[in-house]
């Protein structure tokens, strides 16, 4: 998800997954947002915080990419 800089409000993003190649194009744009952001951090705090900051920031790393892979999936099954 996108942020704003000033307001620093999410902006919603809609993709339409219509085949495997939009579901591949959007992994791997997902993936590098994650890893970019998530992973950034984790590689930070692991330069000089404790083991218990390193556990928080790997467990964010794992949360991202389970809400990622949760909110494609939630795309996937459509409302009823």
């Amino acid at each position: 998800m996108k942020t704003r800089e000033k307001s620093m409000e999410p902006i919603e993003e809609t993709t339409t997954i219509a085949n495997r190649s939009d579901f591949a194009q959007w992994a791997i744009e997902r993936a590098a947002a994650i890893v970019a952001e998530q992973g950034g951090a984790l590689a930070l705090t692991a330069r000089g915080d404790g083991d218990e900051a390193i556990a928080g920031a790997a467990n964010a790393l794992g949360q991202a990419i389970v809400d990622a892979m949760l909110e494609v999936f939630d795309g996937l099954i459509g409302e009823d």
